[in-house]
């Protein structure tokens, strides 16, 4: 698997693997998840314009996942990571993010932060098991509580969420960075 920035001939296969991998959450009984229209073309596009798209895909095959991020607050937010269902379990996601935290470091940017779905285990705890902690409510910076406003207002609270953040100078499996005294965690 090779990970690379994506390109606008890929949008719309990025779309199908957005809504195969939607089709897990009718499992849990989250059928509005699993029914929410992928992002649009010129949604992908600009993050695409960006800098913000990678895709992972066997040589110079199709993609079989992809990734979305942007500079909020300083931290590189990762705003979506879907792995296409037949490609599921083999390591794309974690690769994905891996690549994305280098990224961010070679950019100085000190994290990756996402908001994701605090119940569902390829959500908060699959990224916990990456080396991301939940963060509290006086950690959010003015950024996340934009993202966590605009996700409240689009339905999502109906299903519990939560903020988190991984150090993009550690390893997972070395876990989460103490707070340097001083220093709030966001820092």
């Amino acid at each position: 698997m090779r990970i690379r920035a994506g390109t606008a001939r890929e949008l719309d296969r990025l779309q199908e693997i957005e809504r195969a991998a939607g089709r897990w959450f009718r499992d849990l009984g989250m059928d509005e998840i699993a029914d929410d229209e992928p992002p649009s073309l010129e949604i992908l596009r600009e993050f695409a314009d960006t800098g913000g798209l990678w895709v992972a895909a066997v040589e110079d095959g199709p993609p079989a996942a992809y990734a979305l991020a942007e500079p909020v607050d300083g931290c590189l937010h990762v705003e979506q990571v879907s792995v296409h269902p037949d490609r599921a379990r083999r390591g794309i996601g974690r690769a994905l993010l891996d690549h994305l935290a280098s990224r961010a470091a070679a950019d100085r940017m000190p994290a990756l932060t996402l908001t994701t779905f605090a119940e569902v285990p390829w959500n908060a705890p699959y990224y916990a098991r990456l080396g991301f902690r939940t963060l509290a409510e006086h950690e959010l910076t003015p950024g996340l509580r934009e993202i966590r406003a605009k996700e409240s207002k689009a339905g999502l609270d109906r299903w519990p969420r939560v903020c988190m953040r991984r150090e993009t100078g550690r390893r997972p499996s070395q876990g989460p960075r103490p707070a340097s005294p001083g220093l709030l965690p966001a820092e």
